[in-house]
């Protein structure tokens, strides 16, 4: 694991994406098609806007994305489908395909089976993603499932979680956060062949310490990511400020 600290999260974001960017061009260098996967929420907005100014063939590129609620419209703001439409998919007119997780679907069993056969059939070989201010990853709450192989679940979300959507401004309510999400699991994004953690700001501090610094327990779902064989972490001052 490479831990990078930047001063702030509009340097971290750029960074990041840059260094993703060099991955992805070496794998399309080696092969025909790639595929990625993309996080959302407020701490991948830096590093997004860098991505998709990026010097690539996107009509290579397959992108898959970590997760979704369940029950929310793909026109509610915080559905991380439109978040994706608007800040990845539609600045990119030739991209070859978005596999997006519709969480509003009638049959969610069906969704994830659809979900699973499609990233079943790819390597991944960029996964950028963040954590949770509760050490999530994806919507992997503690305690986290460590030992699933199954590349999408339905999963519980903690009030914890909840309530970091509500503050970042998702919801104007937290009655409104949905209690269940499908989820990219545990064993899926290990299997990417490089992880690009991008986490900035003071109310992540805590848990960056804990992830970066702390067992590998599933109490602390993100602390994972200590095994994974390529992995690089984008820190700004203040996420990283209880680091020792």
């Amino acid at each position: 694991m490479e831990i990078t600290v930047l001063p702030n999260k509009a340097q971290l974001g750029k960074k990041a994406a840059e260094t993703g960017i060099h991955l992805m061009q070496q794998a399309l260098a080696a092969k025909e098609r790639i595929a990625i996967i993309l996080a959302t929420g407020a701490s991948q907005f830096e590093m997004l806007k860098h991505l998709v100014q990026a010097d690539i063939d996107w009509s290579r590129v397959t992108i898959f994305h970590l997760d979704e609620y369940i029950g929310l419209s793909e026109q509610h703001p915080a559905s991380f489908r439109r978040y994706l439409r608007e800040r990845v998919v539609n600045q990119l007119p030739n991209l070859h395909q978005f596999v997006g997780v519709n969480g509003s679907a009638e049959h969610i069993d069906r969704e994830i089976f659809r979900l699973n056969r499609l990233i079943s059939e790819q390597d991944i070989d960029v996964c950028f993603a963040g954590i949770g201010e509760n050490g999530h990853l994806a919507f992997n709450d503690p305690p986290a499932d460590f030992e699933t192989t199954v590349p999408y679940l339905v999963v519980e979300l903690d009030e914890a979680c909840r309530r970091q959507q509500l503050g970042e401004k998702w919801f104007s309510h937290l009655d409104e956060v949905p209690s269940k999400a499908i989820s990219m699991s545990i064993q899926q994004i290990m299997r990417s062949k490089a992880l690009i953690m991008t986490i900035p700001d003071v109310r992540k501090a805590q848990a960056v310490k804990n992830s970066l610094q702390g067992p590998v327990v599933n109490t602390v779902p993100a602390s994972i990511i200590q095994r994974h064989s390529a992995c690089q972490v984008f820190l700004d001052n203040e996420s990283a400020s209880l680091m020792n």
